[in-house]
């Protein structure tokens, strides 16, 4: 929670006052663009990657962002922003994940567009104490972590951001003539110096006597070329006045590199930057005098990051672009895109450092392999790039990939422990899949994400690749319609008890309405909607609709029916299942033991951690879990004892040869087994013949549904079926 910045009557606190009183002698608010500030604040975007940077003033209500990367609002307000909790520290302020943090979960920037989730910002400081606002950097991702090589970085690039701005304080401070000068001048850290129209030195601040060890009235009075190298004073001089003469119009800060020299007789580079000034006609200049022999091997240290990798010194994504750009020029290139594979599960189970020294190894193992012959570099996480600009042979590129492929080979050793690690790698040539740098690497990712589902190898890009993904891309925006235009409909298949073939309930199946093509199965939609971002809405969809029918059922015709749904695994990944579950069944009235929810093994497989504790909370309540397809994967016994399942699903493979099969046979006396000594409840499905049902309830089982009682029916047919089988019952 942030203090208060006013008192009890509404009025702005003493300490809020000259914070605010320290803001307005920059004099920055409302004013046109700074290149300067501009420059900086892009280096920061650039430099950790994020789309969004700004450097954010913090006045009484609201934010002003002097400069912006990525973002076009000049401000907001003030309470409950990211840099209104910044201004409270002494450091750097760090939100990895926004969505998780209360405070700004339901702040607009975080709930809307852009869904900012990582914040970092480092407060801006004046001379005196006061947090004028912040740089910060902002990601529409969640960031594992926020290293100290990070903070330092954006530390040192908030040190340049507070320079630039104090030149603007002084640059004010001295148009608003000498009293408000030397005010403010005076507590200065920079060293100030100022001269009249002929060049004599009249102004002389502690830090100018503190950094070249004059006192001030060693040199008041004097030249301005004195604090230059005998050798160098008249050239300089001349320089000076000359750049004076030239920036007299404008009254901005304007910067000139010079050699100056101590009391002691040492040099150093410096750059002072300039403001002119007035005086009853009288032109003269000020400047703020600084060392810059760190300096600038420190700013040149922050753009160099924006091209490099900061942990294994290798060139970025910025500089792998303009290198392939210059391949792509020459129309002739290799460009290799590789992936760690097993990476994630290090990192997890060994820790961050222990990453970082494989990424580090990595790069050492990459630059090797390449050996003069091209360039390595890392686009994140653990991705990494090889180019060979001169390499456009496809025999060639093979041969490389298979070196690679050796270069891996080896364990990396971390921390006492020999990992282990296989690497995808997705391969793009110029010219023949890509005359563009844009077109190379999208065509190399291609490539390396279908390259990912081996556990270890390389792909070459093909044009069918891109095919397919512009079929699913395709199809993704036809389910986004059908979902919006409500073309999705649900057939429901009964299921019956063997005994005396009576409807207990049915399972509800997804069907699309395509509006061309009719409609379609699952198989013609399903892969591409439960693995994309519709499926978690679809699946909602589907649930309320089918609690609704089944509600209907149990009312007017099956007071005991029972409802069948299948789930997707995003319905788990976006957290809140349970709750929707819930919701569902108080709308429609129907009690828990009506529902029953059912899993395939490659939800259990993926999500386990995430979907027990769901899993549990359900059954409580009487929602049945049924693990369907039971025997047709990896399943074991474990999972049957880890998860609340109540029911379990004979697959039809196993149904279909059952009287013909012995194996397949003995694999469904098995699971009616497994069933029994586990207390679940067994259901065959794709019953299509008597024999098949004979079979099924000589071995145990009591429920199945198939083609034998109904093929799936819409919620209208079903209906009258439902209705006609209750009146023959009564009769």
């Amino acid at each position: 929670m942030l203090i208060s910045t006013k008192t009890n009557n509404g009025k702005a606190s003493a300490g809020e006052t000259t914070r605010l009183q320290a803001l307005e002698e920059y004099s920055v608010l409302d004013t046109p663009p700074a290149p300067d500030l501009d420059r900086l604040v892009e280096l920061a975007a650039r430099m950790f990657g994020t789309p969004v940077a700004a450097l954010s003033l913090v006045g009484q209500d609201r934010l002003y962002f002097k400069s912006r990367f990525g973002m076009e609002a000049t401000g907001i307000d003030r309470q409950g922003s990211f840099c209104a909790h910044a201004i409270a520290q002494d450091g750097l302020f760090l939100v990895t994940d926004a969505s998780k943090d209360e405070r700004f979960a339901s702040h607009p920037l975080v709930a809307e567009a852009p869904h900012v989730r990582l914040y970092a910002g480092i407060p801006l400081v004046a001379p005196g104490g006061e947090k004028i606002g912040t740089l910060c950097i902002l990601d529409t991702k969640p960031w594992p972590s926020f290293s100290e090589v990070d903070r330092k970085n954006l530390e040192d690039v908030a040190a340049l951001v507070m320079n630039r701005l104090e030149i603007c304080r002084l640059d004010k401070a001295q148009q608003g003539g000498h009293v408000r000068f030397e005010r403010i001048a005076s507590t200065s850290p920079d060293a100030i110096v100022c001269a009249n129209a002929s060049g004599i030195i009249n102004y002389w601040n502690g830090a100018a006597e503190a950094l070249l060890g004059y006192a001030a009235d060693e040199v008041l009075g004097r030249p301005i070329g004195f604090i230059f190298p005998e050798r160098l004073q008249r050239q300089q001089t001349d320089d000076l006045t000359a750049f004076v003469d030239s920036s007299a119009s404008d009254l901005s800060a304007q910067r000139i590199e010079l050699t100056a020299r101590r009391k002691d007789g040492s040099e150093f580079p410096a750059e002072l930057t300039l403001s002119i000034s007035f005086d009853e006609d009288d032109a003269a200049f000020g400047a703020i005098l600084r060392d810059v022999s760190d300096g600038r091997q420190g700013e040149q240290r922050l753009f160099g990051l924006a091209d490099l990798d900061a942990l294994t010194g290798l060139p970025n994504r910025t500089r792998l672009l303009a290198s392939l750009d210059n391949a792509a020029r020459t129309n002739a290139g290799t460009l290799m895109l590789l992936d760690l594979a097993g990476f994630k599960d290090v990192n997890d189970t060994l820790g961050q450092s222990a990453g970082d020294a494989i990424l580090q190894q990595t790069a050492e193992r990459l630059r090797a392999a390449v050996d003069g012959r091209g360039k390595a570099a890392r686009l994140g996480a653990d991705e990494f790039a090889i180019l060979l600009p001169r390499l456009a042979d496809s025999f060639d590129a093979t041969k490389m990939a298979d070196e690679l492929l050796r270069t891996f080979d080896a364990p990396f050793d971390v921390d006492a422990e020999r990992v282990h690690l296989g690497v995808n790698i997705g391969v793009a040539i110029c010219p023949q899949h890509g005359s563009r740098a844009e077109e190379l690497l999208a065509n190399a990712n291609l490539a390396l994400q279908r390259a990912k589902g081996r556990a270890s190898g390389y792909l070459f890009f093909t044009p069918k690749l891109r095919e397919v993904v512009l079929a699913r891309r395709s199809c993704e925006a036809e389910l986004r319609k059908a979902l919006a235009n409500g073309e999705f409909e649900l057939r429901y298949q009964p299921q019956v008890s063997l005994s005396d073939r009576r409807i207990i309930g049915a399972e509800a199946l997804l069907r699309w309405r395509h509006p061309t093509r009719g409609l379609l199965t699952p198989a013609a939609f399903l892969s591409v909607l439960e693995s994309g971002p519709l499926a978690t809405a679809v699946g909602e969809w589907v649930l309320g609709t089918a609690c609704a029918d089944a509600a209907a059922w149990r009312r007017t015709v099956i007071p005991d029916f029972r409802i069948a749904i299948n789930l997707f695994g995003a319905q788990f990944d976006a957290g809140n299942l349970p709750t929707k579950v819930e919701r569902a069944l108080i709308a429609n009235g129907l009690p828990a033991q009506a529902l029953e929810l059912e899993i395939t093994e490659n939800i259990m497989l993926r999500r386990e951690e995430e979907i027990v504790v769901p899993l549990r909370e359900m059954c409580a309540w009487g929602v049945g879990i049924a693990f369907d397809d039971y025997g047709t994967g990896y399943a074991s016994l474990s999972l049957l004892k880890r998860y609340p399942v109540t029911r379990l699903k004979i697959d039809r493979t196993f149904v279909r040869d059952v009287c013909t099969d012995e194996e397949d046979a003995a694999i469904v006396q098995a699971v009616i087994y497994l069933g029994r000594c586990f207390e679940l409840d067994v259901i065959a499905e794709g019953i299509e013949t008597d024999q098949q049902e004979e079979a099924l309830r000589m071995y145990g089982c009591t429920e199945g549904q198939g083609y034998l009682y109904g093929e799936p029916l819409s919620a209208e047919i079903l209906t009258r079926s439902l209705r006609q089988e209750q009146e023959r019952t009564v009769a």
